[in-house]
């Protein structure tokens, strides 16, 4: 069987990590960056749909790991979406990523690299996309379909966890970054179900809503000690040739910030907020990073490519 294409696999997550920078981007009030980032996100969402089809009735098995990157990312563009305002589109994007999250998560993977934690990351993308429709359309059932959800992702993680092997701190390409970016997820999934409470609603009661401040603050505290120790792993163990995996560790970078924002907004932390606007634009500058390196290093492949032809 034929091994996972590349090319999938840079669109997908490169969709991924931009659609939740235009969720940041949004939270943190940047209209017209978030919109710009949701368009980018939507271009490399329908390249990395095209290239799933294509291999789908050959070796799809192989492409398990950029199709549940491709469903989280369904949502995320859902959830940015909703957030512009067009909420039929919105939830069109939550019954296609649910339709597809239900025929992968059966899937066995034999996997132990970060993309172990895809179903987790897929299945709190679809706990943001709910959660935040929830809100919109002012739907408990809803609500209470993504928490149900936000917890199944929690298990999966757990489960991942388990079946991650620690040497790919050392030895991976950046997909061991999804670690953390499933975390703080997971803590953004939990604001959003804070979020989408109110008097209109009544979704929670006092025990319900503690818990989910509990957790979702736990889960934030975790992703950024989880991208502290992986930052400093990269100091350790340089891994300075480029590589599609890279998108993962900037998934991290700018999930992490948009969860911050979002328990901030939750939990009415106002320096927490200020923290999150300062960590988006760090997220920011390594989202513009990589997509530097990613060209100059295609720039350097096509040049090999024709220097080989010429001789």
């Amino acid at each position: 069987m034929s091994g996972p294409s590349p090319f999938a696999t840079w669109w997908a997550m490169y969709a991924l990590a931009t659609g939740v920078l235009s969720v940041g981007l949004d939270s943190a009030d940047h209209e017209v960056l978030s919109r710009i980032a949701l368009a980018l996100a939507c271009a490399a969402w329908l390249v990395a749909a095209t290239g799933l089809a294509q291999r789908a009735h050959g070796a799809w098995r192989a492409e398990v790991a950029a199709a549940l990157t491709a469903v989280a990312t369904t949502a995320v563009l859902g959830t940015g979406f909703s957030a512009a305002g067009p909420q039929p589109l919105a939830e069109a994007l939550l019954a296609l990523a649910m339709l597809l999250w239900a025929a992968l998560l059966g899937v066995r993977v034999t996997e132990r690299r970060g993309t172990v934690f895809l179903r987790c990351v897929a299945t709190q993308g679809l706990a943001v996309l709910g959660a935040t429709l929830a809100a919109a359309a002012a739907v408990a059932w809803l609500a209470h379909a993504a928490l149900v959800l936000f917890w199944l992702g929690l298990a999966l993680y757990g489960r991942a966890l388990f079946r991650f092997q620690p040497r790919q701190v050392e030895e991976g390409r950046g997909d061991h970054w999804l670690a953390a970016g499933a975390l703080a997820l997971s803590a953004l999934a939990g604001a959003k179900l804070l979020s989408a409470d109110s008097a209109r609603l009544y979704l929670w009661n006092e025990e319900n809503t503690d818990a989910l401040r509990t957790t979702s603050v736990m889960l934030l505290v975790l992703a950024l000690v989880a991208c502290v120790a992986l930052f400093l792993a990269e100091l350790f163990w340089p891994r300075p040739q480029y590589d599609v995996r890279r998108w993962s560790t900037v998934f991290a970078a700018v999930v992490t910030a948009a969860a911050t924002l979002a328990v901030a907004a939750a939990l009415d932390v106002p320096w927490l907020g200020v923290a999150g606007e300062a960590l988006l634009w760090v997220a920011v500058a390594a989202w513009l990073g990589c997509t530097v390196w990613a060209l100059a290093s295609a720039r350097a492949r096509r040049s090999r490519v024709r220097s080989r032809a010429r001789r």
